[in-house]
């Protein structure tokens, strides 16, 4: 199937007479036209993501100009976010040696890497990515990252932290590029990182949890023609396992932002419901773990709710873990004597795994 099937050659030659709003409300359309229509199609999800990330970057990160551009008018950009690595890592992986698809630079910050956790022995083992949070602007990377990394790897799984390129110097879906292309690349690489190809799963935390939800509902097989090898396998997570993220833009659940790390200042409703992992699941999304808590504050416990239950419309494994007390962001729990009841979750966690075959072996 090809992308002038679902009219993307009228949609690309409006694009210069739409403000960003409305170029990101049609963006949005058409992905979700893209995502019913092909998501399996032998890499036109990849493709369309490409072309998306050059509209958004050129609408978000240089502006949307009502006259045209000229070389005497150079594009400026917010300064990229600097992470610090989370400690303990083995290795560094840049996941596009030449350069990331809309990359606006080649320093910190434009460079998406993965951080590796290698687990010991000789077998195959589970990967898992882990993917921080910090409201698509920051990351969380060592409280929701290195932490949870060295805790997989004392249980037999490899690990790899995720550091994806974040706003406001990148929009969407810069994220999304970056978090499938680290499932393709473990995929492509499992013999030399000594993974199993169908044990990849992700973990991701608030802004790092929506991130996964996505990568969960929207994938494909990858392009058996493409020159790059990695980007010939496929980049559906296998499991994922999701904490405190936002997964329904409805706007009867409360919320105190609009993703605007993601999505830009003031997105519309349907730019919203364009990410909104809710109305993207189906019934090839991979098994899911969900963890909340009733106080969290920042991210409605709701949100948990309305995945768990587009999950078991579509008849999608899921198990599901909301705690009365906890505010949000507090990673995996542990020692905190004032919630000494959220201390449980990595052994609820352990447990799921356990039982679908990803740990413990």
């Amino acid at each position: 199937m090809h992308l002038d099937e679902v009219g993307w050659a009228g949609f690309q030659s409006g694009l210069i007479c739409l403000g960003p709003s409305a170029l990101w409300a049609s963006v949005g359309h058409f992905l979700l036209v893209v995502l019913h229509r092909c998501a399996y199609s032998g890499g036109t999800m990849k493709q369309f993501l490409l072309v998306a990330s050059g509209c958004l970057c050129a609408c978000f990160s240089v502006g949307c100009a009502s006259v045209p551009a000229t070389a005497s008018t150079p594009a400026t950009h917010p300064p990229a976010t600097v992470t610090k690595p989370p400690a303990g890592s083995t290795q560094t992986i840049a996941l596009w040696p030449n350069g990331a698809p809309g990359a606006l630079g080649t320093g910190d910050g434009d460079v998406p890497r993965l951080y590796v956790y290698p687990a010991t022995g000789a077998s195959s083992h589970t990967a898992v990515i882990v993917m921080p949070g910090g409201g698509y602007t920051h990351l969380v990377v060592e409280k929701e990252g290195g932490e949870e990394a060295r805790w997989l790897n004392a249980h037999g799984v490899t690990a790899f932290v995720l550091e994806y390129r974040l706003g406001p110097r990148y929009h969407f879906p810069s994220p999304m590029l970056d978090g499938a292309r680290a499932v393709r690349y473990v995929r492509s690489h499992a013999v030399e990182l000594g993974v199993a190809k169908d044990k990849i799963g992700l973990w991701g935390f608030s802004a790092g949890g929506h991130l996964a939800g996505y990568l969960a509902a929207v994938h494909d097989g990858g392009s058996a023609g493409a020159t790059d090898p990695i980007e010939r396998v496929s980049d559906r997570p296998d499991f994922a396992i999701v904490s405190y993220g936002r997964f329904s833009m409805d706007e009867t659940i409360p919320r105190k932002t609009n993703l605007e790390g993601l999505l830009g200042d003031h997105p519309t409703q349907a730019m919203l419901d364009s990410v909104a992992v809710v109305k993207l699941v189906t019934k090839n999304t991979p098994p899911c773990f969900i963890f909340s808590t009733t106080g969290d504050q920042t991210v409605n416990s709701l949100n948990a709710t309305a995945l768990y239950d587009a999950l078991k419309k579509e008849d999608v494994p899921v198990e599901l873990h909301i705690f009365e007390r906890g505010g949000h962001g507090v990673g995996m729990a542990q020692k905190r004597k004032d919630l000494p009841e959220l201390a449980i979750y990595p052994t609820l966690l352990a447990n799921w795994m356990e039982m679908h075959g990803w740990m413990g072996e």
